[in-house]
């Protein structure tokens, strides 16, 4: 207990860059917001669910030192850029598809175990291969929050930064999901997922083409 005491001011620092991180609209709020609207409620929060684990993984990777390992070797970043690149395009195709086919928004049901997973990892695929991701780490890594700190202490940290990502994707994928956001969905599907797949699209290339 006095381990962990001893590193709460540090915790919140780090915690801090983080909230800013999860709270900040990029590619995973533009995916909430397709799942949110198109899928309902349940499956925006599975898909919240994947995006705080990968975030995790990113954590754990980085206290270990692959995250520093990836920042100082350059085909590394890079393999890791065009995969994520390659991740957005996917997305990218799947919301331009949507917005092709006619049909209002679909009715929120119970998903089958099989599409949860989907959903689970959609959300954490995208969180891992997102280069950025591990800069935002890199940076919470910097503020030592678990510098010399014992086991209990370190769970106690991954523990806290997976909540603090859940609670915040979370927050987003119960507004998108409201009824007066799916109400404006309804009378403006095509356009929305047209917005989407220009968004990854967009997103996609500019990883591709950006430096290490």
């Amino acid at each position: 207990m006095t381990d962990l005491l001893a590193h709460l001011p540090l915790f919140a620092a780090a915690y801090a860059i983080l909230v800013v991180a999860a709270a900040s609209p990029g590619p995973a709020v533009a995916l909430l917001l397709g799942i949110s609207l198109g899928q309902g409620r349940r499956s925006a929060l599975v898909t919240a669910a994947g995006i705080a684990t990968g975030s995790v993984v990113i954590n754990v990777a980085t206290m270990i030192g692959v995250g520093l390992l990836l920042s100082q070797m350059a085909w590394a970043m890079t393999l890791l850029r065009y995969l994520g690149a390659a991740y957005l395009a996917w997305l990218a195709y799947g919301a331009f598809r949507k917005a092709t086919k006619a049909g209002g928004v679909p009715q929120a049901a119970p998903q089958p175990t099989r599409r949860g997973t989907q959903l689970f990892l959609t959300g954490f695929g995208l969180q891992v291969t997102n280069p950025k991701a591990i800069v935002f780490w890199l940076a919470i890594a910097a503020v030592g929050a678990t510098a010399g700190a014992g086991p209990l202490t370190v769970g106690a940290f991954v523990a806290g930064a997976f909540a603090i990502s859940f609670v915040i994707h979370g927050a987003w994928a119960l507004a998108l999901s409201s009824n007066p956001v799916r109400e404006v969905y309804a009378r403006a599907r095509r356009r929305v997922e047209a917005a989407l797949g220009a968004f990854f699209a967009f997103a996609a290339i500019k990883m591709a083409m950006a430096r290490s």
